[in-house]
């Protein structure tokens, strides 16, 4: 039966992928930053408190007094291609879209800022995907990180008409696939320095320590990717002492310990002079690992006495870290990438 001529052409029958990361400003200023954090502080995910009490501590203080210091920090590792995890962010779809070929049709988007979920989601849809999964790059769990994701894409869901089916990316904190590319990624980056590392420092972003006391699993989650990298550099690397730590902290509450600043000063008063740092929770380097552990973390650990530095890339879209995410979005494909789906117009 021919499509009757009033009738616009629909594309169907495709698959889709989503990666998502957390987001970033559009500018290193103070102006642009300002803007990205009201609607990272605005989440309740992410700031726990009731609005009628942490809105006029946000509008009043923070959003008055952060951008400054903020923007002054992105300025530092801004690039050419502006965000280091917008730009890497759009590698590694970019790279994905290479490995998959045309089986499926990827896109990339971030939790705060531009390009947003509901917008590359639409996009995905007027391309023709009737099958979507939407990978948030969070190796550990966190309502704080992956269920705002979920939280963004039942918002979308909620206000659109023509749905595709919809798959989302479980955490992959203990993937035998996961250790093995930080393993032999983070070994590649420890030969090539030009000291030998006494210590391995693992930073994690910290949270709150109240959400692991209300259930949040990624306390947990950290500690054991730290316990599953350290059994495979007990074999590879058996002199090397590897620790956990949790950076980032915000604000009076009490959060996740111990403090990555913290350790590095004491290790540094306790005669430590090597150290290399790596942050197993970012799939992507950011504002986080570039200017907080690659500058501030190197000049307090310097000036407390060690002699010795390093903070080590994340995976990024480099190939140990691209076959992870292809192999992890494949097994999510799974019965999808099988199945002739068909294709043509409605």
């Amino acid at each position: 039966m021919e499509r009757p001529s009033d009738h616009p052409a629909i594309a169907t029958g495709g698959i889709g992928v989503l990666l998502v990361n957390l987001g970033t400003p559009d500018a290193p200023t103070p102006s642009a930053v300002k803007r990205y954090l009201a609607e990272f502080l605005s989440d309740r995910r992410v700031v726990e408190l009731p609005p009628i009490a942490w809105q006029p501590i946000l509008r009043g203080i923070i959003l008055n007094t952060r951008p400054k210091k903020s923007a002054h920090a992105y300025a530092q590792v801004w690039g050419a291609n502006g965000s280091p995890l917008a730009a890497i962010t759009a590698a590694q779809a970019e790279a994905l879209q290479q490995r998959l070929g045309e089986a499926a049709l990827v896109r990339h988007a971030m939790r705060y800022g531009r390009p947003a979920i509901a917008a590359e989601m639409d996009a995905l849809v007027a391309a023709g995907c009737e099958r979507v999964l939407v990978a948030p790059l969070y190796p550990q769990y966190s309502g704080a990180t992956t269920a705002s994701v979920l939280d963004a894409m039942a918002g979308w869901v909620n206000a659109t008409r023509r749905l595709p089916a919809l798959r989302t990316l479980p955490p992959y904190h203990d993937d035998p696939a996961y250790i093995g590319a930080l393993h032999a990624d983070l070994s590649r980056q420890v030969a090539a320095l030009d000291f030998a590392p006494e210590l391995l420092l693992l930073s994690y972003h910290g949270m709150p320590e109240r959400t692991l006391h209300l259930g949040d699993p990624y306390h947990c989650q950290c500690r054991k990717t730290s316990r599953l990298l350290a059994d495979a550099f007990s074999a590879s690397h058996p002199g090397l002492r590897i620790e956990t730590t949790f950076q980032s902290r915000f604000g009076r509450a009490k959060w996740l310990e111990p403090a990555t600043d913290a350790v590095l000063l004491e290790e540094a008063r306790k005669g430590t002079k090597a150290v290399a740092v790596a942050a197993p929770g970012f799939s992507a380097d950011c504002l986080e690992t570039l200017e907080e552990l690659g500058i501030r973390a190197r000049e307090q650990f310097l000036a407390a006495g060690g002699t010795h530095f390093a903070a080590l890339a994340c995976l990024n879209a480099r190939e140990d870290g691209m076959a992870l995410v292809e192999a992890l979005v494949r097994r999510e494909l799974s019965g999808w990438l099988d199945t002739d789906t068909g294709g043509g117009i409605g």
